[in-house]
C-alpha cells in the first residue's frame, strides 16, 4: 500500500507514508536523570536476589551514589571526573530538560562526563533521548522540552509556517558530511537512477530527509520511488525486506553498510548548494530567562568540541560510552563531520556578527524554499528572511568564544 496517512501528535500534523516496518518497533523517547540510564532489569526477582538488591540499594544510597530519580548517575560513563572549565556556579538552580540524540558529537561528552553539573551543582539537568528531529518538534510544541539537538532540516521547519515554533539556534553541534549517507541492500545498484521503484527508508523532518530529496531531485526521479518515513533503529529489522535503502546516520548507518553499500552522502549534496547541520536549538523564552545558564552550557559544549579535535581518541571514549560500542568504532565516524568552536561560530560563514544575512540564516531559509518546492517538505511555507536571521542566539557564543 502506497497512500499518504495523515496522524495529529502534540499539534503537530506529521505526514506518513504506509511501510512495511512494524510501528511497535519505534522507541519512545527515554528519560534520564543527569547522567546515563541502567539497562532493563528482569520483571521478576528471586527473593534471594530481591533480598541482594535490596542491600546493594541501601549500600549505594548510604554512599551518595544514587540521585534522586533512582538511576545511578553514570552507569554508562568510563567513570573519569572532569573538572569544569570555568569557575562552577552554584547560584544557578534552573531546571533544564535536555534532548539528545545518539550522534556523535559533543553532547555525548558532555553527558557522559557529567562535566554541566559539575559546573553547575544545584541546577537539575534532566537528558531526555529523540530518535530525531522530527520528534525533537514535537517536545518544543507540547513544551515538555527547554533545550535539544535537532537537525538544520527539522530546524528550518520549526521556524516555517505551519509549525511557528518560537524557538532560537544556539549552537552548531556539528556540519554533516559523510556521516549521513545513502546506502542501499542490493549490490547491482550503484547509481541513484538505479533506484527507480525501489523503497528508501529515512526520518522524515530530519536533515537525512532533506539531503535524500535534494540527490533525488538532482537525479530527477523524486516521484519514482516510496520514501518511507521510518525511525533509524526500526530500519535494521526491514533492511533487504521492505527497505531497499535507506539515507540515516551512524551508529545504525555502520550496521546497514554490513549488508549494503553507499552509493550518496551529504558532503556531495551539500557541494550541490545543499548544507546540512546539526544544531541545539532552545524556546526563546527559556533562552530569555537562562542568559547565566547558557554560558556555562556553551563553554561545556565549546570544551567538547576542542576534546574531539585535539584527542579524537579520548572523544571517542566518552562517545562510545554513551553509544554502547567500542570506541574503535567511533573515531571514523567523527571524520564525517565537522566540529566548529565558539569563536569559529561566530565568524560570518555561520553566526556572523556583521552586516547581512549570517550564513546559517541562509541555510535555513534556503532549507525551508526546497522543503516548500517538494511533495514530502511537510506543507513548509518559507517565512521572511529575517525570521531565520532573529532566530541564531549569538549572546553566549560571544561570551565564549570572543
Amino acid at each position: 500500500m502506497r497512500g499518504k496517512h495523515f496522524r495529529r501528535a502534540s499539534g503537530l500534523v506529521a505526514e506518513i507514508r504506509a511501510t512495511n516496518v512494524d510501528p511497535r518497533r519505534l522507541q519512545p523517547a527515554r528519560i534520564y536523570e543527569t547522567g546515563a540510564d541502567l539497562p532493563p532489569g528482569p520483571r521478576r526477582l528471586g527473593r534471594t536476589a530481591t533480598a541482594v538488591l535490596m542491600l546493594a540499594v541501601v549500600a549505594l544510597m548510604a554512599s551518595g551514589c544514587i540521585v534522586k530519580s533512582g538511576r545511578a548517575e553514570q552507569s554508562r560513563s568510563i567513570g573519569e571526573k572532569v573538572a569544569c572549565p570555568i569557575a562552577p556556579d552554584p547560584s544557578i538552580h534552573t531546571s533544564v530538560r535536555i534532548g539528545y540524540q545518539d550522534i556523535p558529537n559533543g553532547d555525548l561528552i558532555v553527558k557522559d562526563t557529567s562535566v554541566l553539573k559539575t559546573c553547575l551543582p544545584n541546577a537539575k539537568l534532566t537528558w531526555s533521548k529523540f530518535a530525531s528531529g522530527g520528534d525533537v518538534l514535537q517536545g518544543f510544541k507540547a513544551r515538555s522540552l527547554d533545550l535539544a539537538l535537532l537537525g538544520s532540516a527539522p530546524a528550518s521547519r520549526a521556524l516555517s509556517a505551519p509549525l511557528d515554533i518560537d524557538m532560537k539556534v544556539i549552537w552548531i553541534q556539528d556540519v554533516i558530511g559523510k556521516a549521513e549517507s545513502l546506502v542501499v541492500h542490493d549490490p547491482s545498484i550503484t547509481t541513484l537512477d538505479q533506484l527507480k521503484g525501489k523503497k528508501i527508508a529515512v526520518p522524515f523532518a530530519s536533515t537525512s530527509h532533506f539531503s535524500l530529496l535534494t540527490a533525488l531531485n538532482q537525479a530527477g526521479i523524486t516521484d519514482q520511488v516510496t520514501i518511507m518515513n521510518t525511525q533509524p533503529d526500526a530500519m535494521l529489522a526491514a533492511w533487504g525486506n521492505g527497505i531497499d535503502a535507506a539515507w540515516v546516520w551512524d551508529p545504525v548507518l555502520s550496521k546497514l553498510k554490513q549488508n549494503g553499500h553507499v552509493i550518496d552522502d551529504s558532503s556531495v549534496t551539500a557541494n550541490q548548494g545543499a548544507p546540512t547541520f546539526d544544531l541545539a536549538g532552545a524556546r526563546s523564552d527559556f533562552v530569555a530567562q537562562n542568559g547565566p545558564f547558557l554560558k556555562y552550557w556553551t563553554t561545556v559544549e565549546d570544551w567538547a568540541v576542542h576534546m574531539i579535535n585535539t584527542d579524537p581518541q579520548q572523544a571517542a571514549e566518552h562517545i562510545a560510552a554513551q553509544l554502547s560500542i567500542s570506541p574503535a568504532l567511533v573515531v571514523p565516524q567523527l571524520a564525517g563531520y565537522q566540529y566548529l568552536s565558539a569563536k569559529d561560530q561566530l565568524g560570518d560563514k555561520y553566526f556572523g556578527t556583521g552586516a547581512g544575512l549570517p550564513g546559517l540564516a541562509a541555510a535555513l531559509l534556503s532549507t525551508a524554499s526546497f522543503l516548500h518546492s517538494t511533495a514530502d517538505g511537510g506543507g513548509t511555507t518559507v517565512s521572511p528572511a529575517q525570521t531565520y536571521a532573529g532566530a541564531l542566539y549569538s549572546d553566549a557564543l560571544k561570551e565564549v568564544g570572543s
